[in-house]
Parts: C-alpha cells; structure tokens; sequence
C-alpha cells in the first residue's frame, strides 16, 4: 500500500522531491491534487515499508 509522506505545491518541487527520494534508493510515485498540471499540488507517495525513511530523507531536504 503507498502512503503519502508530501504534499509538495509545485511539480517542479515534487520531481526534485521524488529525484531525491529515488536517488536514496526509495520507490516513489507522484499523485496530482485537483486544478490543472501547471495549478496543481502533488502528493508525493512511498510504499508503506518505506514511509519512516523516506520521511528522514525529506527532513533532511
């Protein structure tokens, strides 16, 4: 099951977030929130296995 451990306001955000996620070996998906591509908010998503290091990671950011 994923689990959201973001919610980032921009996708350029949320592509440097997952960049970062992946680069520290972590699945990630990107899930965008309503409006459209360029007005959206994007949930950054890790299976729930991965949750409290990803979360390390991004507090790390």
């Amino acid at each position: 099951m994923w689990k959201v451990v973001f919610i980032a306001r921009t996708k350029s955000m949320a592509e440097k977030l997952q960049e970062q996620l992946q680069n520290e070996g972590l699945l990630v998906m990107l899930r965008p929130l309503g409006g459209g591509e360029l007005n959206s908010q994007y949930e950054i998503l890790v299976p729930e296995s991965e949750v409290d290091e990803a979360q390390e990671v991004l507090t790390s950011v």
